[in-house]
This record gives structure tokens, sequence and C-alpha cells, in this order.
């Protein structure tokens, strides 16, 4: 890449990438997305490295596998010692702006932006700590339930459309100051949008989008309790599922509520491009597309995340730069750790910088531009938050997908041959080789011993603090976003005249 490219870095929360039509899906209209894909770089195998909302995006945002920066679960501080693509990228001289959901914890909410122009949609602090203490039978009131099931639908207004609606207004704003302040610094912007997560209440004019008819039903069907394994057996209390009866029309009507907000994200993704054509930064902007996790969407009885089924643990992602790269589709393995030295790539005109601490992941830019022919089509994964009593572990070689943990016996699936991940190879004597191998990766990466250790001892930790945290006086850790309305608009004695040549604050 010629110079340092602006980057915009666009990041739905719990979208699926079976879902968008970039990935074959005949039903999800997503014009804006379809478009970025057909001139981009689409990675149809990419994974996220732990299937909930805060370890994924710290994971990502460091380039480090979870468990080694102690992001255990979405109550887990990422510490302000740990350097992120954003401080690396300021460092480079770019301007750093986030406008929408990052889900840091800790008083630390920037982690390397300058700018950060909204305040986040979920707490910063550390309430939603699981505790392993708990049986497998164990549902917790405050997390996830069959009622956004259940409720799924038009909706007039919701916390989430409201939260998105400010994050683009500010983002679309942000660039239009950005690009009117005469600063000639090459810009990173993120805008996170919570949507489509749940609760799946979407604007009437989506809904309205789509008919019942049209909507297609999960590929797996519903799995009984019995015949569950063990993980997806306790992801049917974490869920609420032992508390509300789901039927084939509430799945049918949550997905299309979750196909109407997933429209409504691509409007959002049309409005930021259209932005980047108005200022004049359209073919020197690096965009990035992605979500930090899927949604089992009621395959094979599951919902929301947080476990390694496809539906779960992949994510879309899609690059687009057609001043370096061709349109193209790759089909290798990667995950989000490897975008961390593929946006240090990119803005070092191809050049790493010196790290300050290893990453666990690999620049993308080879197999963007096709030129790639050591890739190790490799990924690992880790969950240690709700539902699990000890680590659990995913890793992923070519076609082939492992998951197991300490108290689970392993599945193995070949996905080339089984996508939709119906048979366990695990016990089969003809994968005995691919089994062993993949363990061993497993036993390479994590020390699953001192992992367990370290989650548990996090966990107690946690517990006596949030509760001496909200004991007395309380100090909030969210971000409060500052503007300074004293200095917009007309205020001195050249603003109206300066309005006249568009010097506008």
């Amino acid at each position: 890449m010629a110079g340092s490219p602006n980057i915009l870095f666009i990041m739905a929360d719990q979208l699926a990438p079976q879902v968008l039509p970039a990935y074959g899906h005949r039903v999800v209209r997503t014009p804006n997305l379809d478009r970025l894909a057909e001139s981009g770089v689409v990675f149809e195998n990419a994974y996220c490295n732990f299937p909930i909302c805060a370890p994924a995006r710290f994971s990502m945002l460091s380039g480090r596998l979870p468990s080694r920066i102690g992001a255990f679960d979405n109550a887990t501080e990422l510490p302000a010692s740990v350097p992120t693509v954003h401080h690396y990228l300021r460092a480079a001289g770019y301007r750093t702006c986030l406008a929408g959901k990052m889900h840091f914890v800790g008083p630390d909410q920037l982690h390397g932006y300058e700018d950060r122009v909204t305040t986040d949609v979920y707490p910063a602090d550390l309430l939603w700590s699981p505790d392993w203490r708990l049986d497998d039978e164990s549902w917790l009131e405050w997390y996830h339930g069959m009622d956004a099931v259940l409720g799924a639908g038009p909706h007039r207004r919701s916390v989430n459309v409201a939260y998105d609606d400010e994050a683009e207004f500010e983002a679309v704003r942000w660039l239009h100051e950005h690009a009117d302040s005469g600063d000639d610094r090459p810009f990173a912007l993120t805008v996170s949008f919570i949507s489509p997560h749940d609760p799946y209440l979407t604007p009437p004019q989506w809904w309205e989008q789509y008919r019942d008819a049209e909507i297609d039903p999960p590929r797996v069907a519903d799995i009984p309790l019995a015949d569950r394994d063990p993980h997806s057996r306790r992801h049917w209390f974490l869920t609420g599922r032992h508390r509300e009866a789901i039927g084939e029309a509430d799945v049918l009507r949550m997905r299309r509520a979750y196909y109407a907000v997933t429209s409504y994200v691509d409007a959002k993704v049309g409005r930021l491009l259209e932005t980047l054509r108005a200022i004049g930064a359209a073919d020197n902007t690096l965009v990035v597309f992605t979500s930090d996790h899927g949604d089992s969407l009621g395959e094979r009885g599951l919902f929301f995340k947080m476990s390694f089924f496809e539906w779960s643990v992949r994510v879309p992602l899609i690059v687009h730069a057609p001043f370096a790269f061709a349109p193209r589709r790759v089909r290798e393995n990667v995950s989000h750790l490897d975008l961390f030295p593929t946006l240090l790539e990119a803005a070092g005109d191809g050049v790493l910088p010196e790290l300050a601490t290893p990453v666990d992941g690999r620049s993308l830019v080879p197999l963007a531009s096709g030129e790639a022919s050591d890739w190790p089509d490799l990924v690992r994964a880790e969950y240690t938050a709700e539902g699990v009593r000890s680590p659990l572990f995913m890793v992923r070689r070519g076609r082939h997908k492992l998951i197991a943990g300490a108290g689970d016996p392993p599945m193995l699936f070949d996905l080339a041959a089984d996508p939709d991940e119906r048979v366990n190879l695990a016990a089969n004597p003809a994968a005995a080789d691919v089994r062993s191998a993949l363990e061993t990766i497993l036993t390479e990466t994590w020390d699953v011993e001192a992992l367990d250790r370290a989650v548990r001892e996090s966990q107690a930790i946690r517990r006596l603090l949030s509760k001496a945290l909200d004991t007395g006086a309380r100090t909030s850790w969210d971000h409060q976003p500052y503007r300074d309305a004293s200095r917009l608009y007309f205020r001195e004695m050249g603003d109206i005249q300066d309005s006249y040549s568009g010097s506008l604050r």
C-alpha cells in the first residue's frame, strides 16, 4: 500500500456470517455489504477467539489470545498496560476514534483511542462476573433468556436501536469534523454497533421488508436435552430453555427479526461509506467489516453465542481496499487475532513496527494479495465464561475442528464433509491421527490446569472487589463523552463569515 491509508473499522455485534448474502444466504438483504464484498476480500472461514463480547474484542484489539491478557469473561478488566492496535496506530501518527460499543471493563475506557464520542452500551464494572462454583443447571437472571426469542418482532424503539442511531450519528459527524479540522493525520475510526444482538426488536420499516413465508428454519433441528453434548446441555439451562417453551413459530419470528435488524445495520454501513465519499476519503480508506462473534439463531436448539459450533464462533470478515487488493475470496482459516498485524502492516506501508509484546496473529495481507503459500490454516479459540466449570477450547486446522475441555468428551468434525457438524468423529479410528494432532496443538497452546486456577482466582477476586466497590460511595467507570457546546456553531466574531466558506467547527 502506498502511504498510510485511513482505516474505517466497522463492527456488528452477534452477526453470524451465514445470514449474509456475501456468504451465500438467499433471504437477507444487505446491499451495502454486498457491494463491499464484491469489490473487496471476503474471508470465508473467519473466527472469533472467544464466543462472547468482551474477551472477543479484547483479544482482537490486542492480537493476543484472551487468556494471555486475563480476558476470561464479560466482567474482566482489559489492563491499561496491554498494548492495543490503536496504541500503535496512534504512535504511528494516526488520529484514532471509537464510536459505539467496545465493552471495555475497568477505569481505562480508551485503550489507545484518542477520541471516544459515545458512551458504551454495557456497564464497565465487575458486576457480570460468572461463578464456576455453581452447578451445571444454573441460570443467571442478569444473562440471556428466552424472553428475547419470545418477544422478537417489530418495535417502535429499543435501547439497541437508540444506541446504534447515536453511534452512526456521532461517527458521521466525527468524519466530517475531522475532514474540516485541518488535521492532516490519517484517521483510524472504529464504529461498533450493538445490533443485531438480542433483544431482537426491529424498527417496523425493516420488519416489513420481510415476510414470514420466506424465513428459513434452522438447518439442524432442536436436539433433545438428553441427547446433547455436555456443553450444549449446560447451554440449555444457561439460556433459560428450562423456563420457557420455544416452538418453531417462535424461532422463525426471531429469525425474521434478526434478518430485519441485519438490514438495519447494513443501512448504517451504507451511510458510513457514503460519508467517506462525501469527505473525499473513499479512495484512500481501508474498510474492515466484522462481528465480535456469531449467533446460533436456533440451530440445534441453541441460541445466542457461548458455543464453539459454527454459527456461534464464526464471524464475517470483509477487507475492502481496492487500491491495494483485488477482489477475491479467501478459503483459509483466519481469526480476529490476525487483524492486529494486518492493520499495522497496512498503516506502515508494508512494514510492521517493532512490537513491545509478541502477538498470536499473522498479517492477512499475503492472503488478501493472493500470495500466501505458507499460511498455517490454524485457528485457536477458548471459552472460560458462563456455562462451563473448566476451560473449553477449540482448534481448527484445515478442514477439521476439535472442541475439547477437561470436563467434556471431545468432539471432532470434518467441516468440509459435514458443515453442519452432525457427525462427531472423535471416537472414529480413521480420524485418530487428526484428533491426536489437534490435541497436541491444544496442549502446546494452553496450560489447562494453570488456566483453570487463574480463572477461579480471578472470579474470587472480582466477587470481593465488586462487593467492596458497591459499598458506600460508588465511582462509575462508565465512559462519559465530552463535547464542549460553548465552542460549537456561532460563538465568536468571525464564525458567521467563516461559515460562508465552509469553515465550520
